[in-house]
C-alpha cells in the first residue's frame, strides 16, 4: 500500500478474516490439499475453516490494520445511493466455486456474483449489471474434470502456454467450453460478457479496436457465445496494451 500511494483509498472491513501463518502451514503440509486437490498454498480453506468454527482472528483484531479499517458495507451502499458507480470484482472461476463448482476440485468458498455482492453488504435489488469475464480459451491450474482439454503440445501449437500466479504450476489449456458457459451466465443472472484473449485464439485479432477489423472466424465465436448463453458480448480485449479493446456498446450507438 505505501509503495502504491494507495493508503487514502484503500480500506479493509473489520469483519475480514484473517489468513495465519499457521494456515498457510496447514495448507501447504496438507497431502489432502496439495495433491488431491490442487491448493494454491495461500491459507484461505484453513482460514474459512476457522471463521466457520468462530475461532478465526477478524481485522478489527489486528492493531496493524486499524488505520486501514472501513465500513466497507456503509460506504458501499452510501455509494450507490448517491448514483456513483460501483464495481464489485470477485477472483476465481465460476467453476471453482465451492457450491456450483466441480466439487471437491474447488477453492473454498462460493464465487457466484451473487455471494460477491453479499460479502460486501449489497442486496440482490441494488445490482443492475452481472459482468461475466470469459477467456477465450479455458485454463485450469492441478486436479479436476476439464471435458475440453488439449495436450500440452497442443497448446504449444496454438502459442498458448500459461503458469499459474500464485502456484506457479503450470496449466492445463483447453477448448472453450460452451456448456459451461451457458450455466455460468444462468446462475450468474449474467447482463454483459466480456471476452479477454481473443488474440491469443484468433491472431488475425491482434490489436483491433474495432468490430470491422475482426476476421470472420474471431466474430463467429463470438457471435455463437452470444447465440448460446442469450446473453450480448459488450465488451472483446484483443491484446496486452489497455487500448487494445472494442467496446460493443460504443460500436452499436
Amino acid at each position: 500500500v505505501e509503495l502504491t500511494g494507495t493508503e487514502n483509498r484503500f480500506g479493509v472491513d473489520p469483519n475480514c478474516t484473517v489468513v495465519e501463518p499457521y494456515h498457510i502451514e496447514q495448507d501447504k503440509s496438507s497431502e489432502h490439499f496439495k495433491e488431491k486437490i490442487g491448493t494454491t498454498g495461500t491459507g484461505c480453506g484453513p482460514a474459512n475453516v476457522a471463521r466457520v468454527n468462530r475461532v478465526a482472528k477478524l481485522a478489527k483484531d489486528v492493531p496493524v490494520l486499524k488505520r486501514f479499517l472501513a465500513d466497507v458495507p456503509k460506504e458501499v451502499n452510501d455509494s450507490i445511493r448517491k448514483g456513483e458507480l460501483v464495481l464489485i470484482e470477485g477472483s476465481q472461476g465460476f467453476a471453482l466455486s465451492l457450491i456450483h463448482g466441480t466439487y471437491p476440485y474447488v477453492t473454498s468458498k462460493d464465487t457466484a456474483a451473487s455471494t460477491l455482492a453479499a460479502d460486501v453488504g449489497v442486496g440482490p435489488t441494488k445490482v443492475d449489471d452481472v459482468m461475466l469475464v470469459f477467456k477465450a480459451y479455458v485454463s485450469r491450474v492441478g486436479a479436476g474434470p476439464f471435458p475440453t482439454e488439449i495436450s500440452h503440445e497442443k497448446a504449444e501449437e496454438m502459442g498458448i502456454v500459461e503458469f499459474g500466479t500464485v502456484t506457479g504450476r503450470r496449466r492445463r489449456i483447453g477448448t472453450f467450453d460452451f456448456d459451461l458457459a451457458k450455466r455460468s451466465a444462468m446462475i450468474n443472472g449474467a447482463t454483459q460478457i466480456t471476452i479477454t484473449c481473443l488474440d491469443r485464439l484468433f491472431k488475425g485479432a491482434s490489436g483491433a479496436k474495432r468490430w470491422e477489423q475482426l476476421p470472420s472466424e474471431a466474430k463467429e465465436f463470438v457471435e455463437k457465445i452470444e447465440k448460446e448463453t442469450g446473453v450480448p458480448v459488450t465488451i472483446i480485449s484483443t491484446g496486452v496494451e489497455l487500448d487494445n479493446i472494442i467496446d460493443m456498446r460504443a460500436e452499436k450507438t
